[in-house]
C-alpha cells in the first residue's frame, strides 16, 4: 500500500526558513511528479511547487524565488525548502503525487495527511 507521509511543519517568525519532507513507501516503481499543495483556513487548495523525477521544478508565482523544491529518487522522497518565510504562507500543506505506479499497475492523486506551517511572531 502505497503512502505519503510529511513532516518538518511548525512555527517560524516571518523571514525564517522551514524545510518540508515528502517520503512515499510502499512498493512503488515509478514516480513522474510529485507536488506540494497548501491550504489556508477558508481557502481553496492551491499548487506551491511541483517537481519532475528528472528534476525540472515548477513553482506559484506568490513562492517564486523563496521556495525550492527538490526531489532524491532513490529514496523517493520530496523536499520543500521554504525561506523568507510570511504570514500569508501560513497554512496546512500537503505533499501529492498525481501518479505511481507499482507493480499491481498505476494508481492516482495519492495525498499526504498535511503538516501545518504557521508564520508568525
Amino acid at each position: 500500500q502505497v503512502q505519503l507521509v510529511e513532516s518538518g511543519g511548525g512555527l517560524v517568525q516571518p523571514g525564517g526558513s522551514l524545510r518540508l519532507s515528502c517520503a512515499a513507501s510502499g512498493i512503488i516503481v515509478s514516480i513522474n511528479t510529485m507536488e506540494w499543495y497548501r491550504q489556508a483556513p477558508g481557502k481553496w487548495r492551491e499548487l506551491v511547487a511541483s517537481i519532475t523525477s528528472d528534476g525540472f521544478p515548477t513553482y506559484a508565482e506568490s513562492v517564486k524565488g523563496r521556495f525550492t523544491i527538490s526531489i532524491d529518487n532513490a529514496k523517493k522522497m520530496v523536499y520543500l525548502q521554504m525561506n523568507s518565510l510570511k504570514p500569508e504562507d501560513t497554512a496546512v500543506y500537503y505533499c501529492n503525487a498525481p501518479l505511481i505506479v507499482t507493480p499491481e499497475g498505476a494508481g492516482t492523486d495519492y495525498w499526504g495527511q498535511g503538516t501545518q506551517v504557521t508564520v508568525s511572531s
